[in-house]
């Protein structure tokens, strides 16, 4: 694949990725924030709750320092994105299911840097899923599209790895 095709793959993927991912961020704070309650469908299974999240993934590292946190989530961060993004553009391809999967984590990574950096250090998170059975629940944490970007672009990586189309092709001994 072109360093052309890589760039467009990149936008074609991050632009609309960002662009629903900070429409729907809008929308929690709007319809969300301050007072409004908890939408839930399905039982339970599937509900809309607003939260601001200072951490990482499940809030991991939202109790360090106000330095520390910011140093770890905006600047190494910043610098796991510059790498995944120049590995995108440098890496070899066999096909774009990877370059996808890649775009799809660098695309889920900034929009959460955005909010980071505009929004003192947190990100808006609004979805939640599980399930409820008397004393028993098991539930995610709470995420947002970028999340679930940065989860789609890891198990298309895995995929592109394990599929027979995204593994180079072994030449006869």
């Amino acid at each position: 694949m072109t360093l052309k095709k890589k760039i467009l793959l990149l936008a074609a993927v991050a632009v609309p990725t960002l662009l629903v991912d900070h429409a729907t961020k809008w929308a929690a704070i709007a319809f969300l924030k301050d007072g409004y309650p908890v939408y839930s469908w399905v039982g339970d299974l599937f509900r809309l709750q607003y939260a601001e999240n200072t951490g990482a993934f499940l809030s991991l590292g939202s109790t360090l320092s106000d330095f520390w946190r910011a140093w770890v989530m905006i600047g190494v961060n910043s610098l796991i994105l510059l790498g995944v993004f120049l590995f995108l553009l440098l890496a070899r391809f066999p096909g774009a299911l990877a370059p996808s999967a890649l775009s799809l984590v660098l695309a889920g990574g900034v929009g959460n840097l955005i909010d980071r950096v505009f929004r003192d250090g947190r990100v808006v998170d609004f979805m939640n899923m599980g399930v409820s059975a008397g004393d028993f629940s098991l539930r995610t944490g709470i995420f947002n599209v970028a999340d679930l970007a940065i989860v789609a672009g890891v198990v298309l990586l895995v995929a592109s790895e394990i599929l027979p189309a995204g593994r180079r092709k072994k030449t006869p001994e």
